[in-house]
């Protein structure tokens, strides 16, 4: 455990600490944020990709994310991403493939992660909950891929969000029917027990078809003028960059 945000992370989960500890973690938060807020706020409308960091390039999820992120880039999105390796590069690399624009939002973790080649711009967050804030605060649409309990956990939290109307109902499709099978059962189940609303269903697309996918996301976003939001312009006073020069982790 030598990288100290992660001690700190564990420390943390011990219970009450000395108050200029919670006082001084509390801050660094606040810069975390900052640090994201000022790398990712010029990145325009973004499509975030959640997925397992563990998928080679030979992979069928792993194609079909970079395809899906290809097809949504030629849309005029800007592909989002936790910045890692597996499904994270292969929907940073399909973005590339096209030309269009690629980010990404990297944790560091003693297992893993290091960043992948295939983004205009990235920043390293320390702290799972900083990140995943990040990643939902510039995207209007989700995509999500297969992946283990963090891709699992990066889902529901964001569609409780959507559900109870604490971000909008931006649209979410699941990709990787034969892997997503039985949470697709487990949704109709929660609407047979009334544990969720029927209408709850309709915020999520089961679908292994990249131009379905890309169509239902592109239908929301052309209703909603996602594509023409007016973005903020860079000051040079703060050196403010614009997205394609800048290649380093700040």
């Amino acid at each position: 455990m030598s990288n100290k945000f992660v001690r700190e992370e564990i420390s943390f989960f011990k219970g009450a600490r000395n108050r200029l500890i919670e006082l001084k973690y509390v801050l660094g938060v606040f810069f975390q944020f900052m640090k994201g807020f000022r790398t990712l706020h010029f990145v325009g409308p973004c499509v975030t990709v959640f997925g397992s960091a563990r998928f080679g390039e030979d992979h069928r999820y792993y194609k079909q994310a970079r395809a899906v992120s290809a097809e949504l880039a030629n849309s005029g999105f800007t592909i989002m991403t936790g910045g890692g390796p597996g499904i994270m590069e292969a929907a940073n690399r399909g973005a590339k493939d096209v030309g269009g624009a690629s980010v990404g939002c990297n944790i560091v973790l003693p297992h893993e992660q290091m960043h992948n080649p295939y983004m205009d711009k990235f920043v390293n967050i320390d702290y799972f909950f900083v990140r995943k804030e990040l990643l939902r605060k510039y995207s209007f649409a989700f995509v999500i891929m297969p992946g283990g309990f963090g891709t699992l956990d990066e889902f529901f939290e964001t569609l409780t969000l959507i559900q109870t109307k604490k971000i909008s109902q931006f649209p979410i499709v699941i990709m990787g029917l034969d892997y997503h099978r039985f949470i697709k059962d487990h949704v109709e189940l929660m609407i047979q027990e009334k544990t969720i609303s029927p209408e709850d269903q309709d915020l999520l697309l089961f679908t292994d078809d990249v131009q379905e996918a890309v169509e239902h996301i592109r239908k929301y976003a052309d209703t909603n003028k996602i594509i023409k939001l007016k973005e903020p312009k860079p000051s040079w006073i703060l050196g403010e960059p614009k997205i394609r020069k800048e290649k380093k982790a700040v």
